[in-house]
């Protein structure tokens, strides 16, 4: 496709060029905050690419109307490209989703699928599944699925990490890209709709006691830092 189509696409509101914009737009879209734009090292992290790739990329989705891009200010997605980040968002979650309720995937077994297919996967078969699905607000690692429209359900969630002892939570967000940690979670049972109190630090160094559906249970940070809750 030349670069022209490429842009009309973009235009007319329809899909990326390619599979690294789309990686591209959905990492920008995780990163950014309403206070701060995302640097470039931030992505080039997020993404493992080298600055200078990143730099092209984004002044590619920015010359499509994807992005705005200053020099040492970071990038922020258009209305355009929020718009096409929430569609990738959607079917990567549709497709988690699919994959445990239908196919009997594991929890922590579908992000790299999800990955995959997400890219080859079109909107009329994406909104296939969500219907076969009921047309869920989340996906079972609980986080908000986008709407058709690009409408999504938000909720104020805080790291577990950062919530006060001894006060009753509800689990309400995993983070899926790391298969290790959700199956440290889900072993734990730190799944959504959980009941979680931190109770303190635990024996070893890095570790947190906490009580999880009345039974009590030794974590690592990193697993930690993985879930996000809500207060009960």
């Amino acid at each position: 496709m030349s670069v022209r189509g490429e842009v009309r696409d973009a235009e007319e509101g329809r899909r990326p060029a390619s599979r690294a914009a789309e990686d591209y737009l959905k990492a920008i879209y995780r990163l950014e905050r309403p206070s701060s734009p995302v640097s470039t090292s931030d992505l080039a992290d997020v993404l493992e690419r080298a600055a200078p790739s990143v730099t092209n990329m984004i002044k590619g989705l920015a010359t499509r109307g994807l992005v705005e891009h200053a020099p040492y200010h970071g990038v922020r997605l258009t209305p355009r490209g929020r718009e096409a980040a929430l569609r990738i968002l959607r079917r990567h979650r549709v497709l988690e989703s699919y994959l445990i309720e239908k196919l009997g995937y594991a929890w922590d077994g579908v992000h790299a699928e999800a990955e995959r297919l997400e890219h080859a996967a079109s909107d009329a078969l994406i909104d296939r599944m969500d219907e076969a699905l009921g047309r869920p607000d989340h996906d079972p690692h609980g986080s908000p699925i986008p709407a058709e429209d690009g409408k999504m359900e938000r909720t104020a969630l805080r790291p577990l990490l950062e919530v006060p002892r001894d006060q009753p939570f509800v689990v309400g967000e995993v983070a899926d890209q790391d298969p290790n940690r959700l199956r440290d979670a889900g072993a734990v049972g730190l799944f959504p709709g959980a009941r979680v109190t931190v109770t303190g630090p635990g024996r070893d160094e890095g570790s947190l006691e906490i009580v999880v559906d009345g039974h009590r249970h030794t974590v690592g940070r990193n697993v930690a830092a993985a879930v996000a809750v809500r207060r009960v």
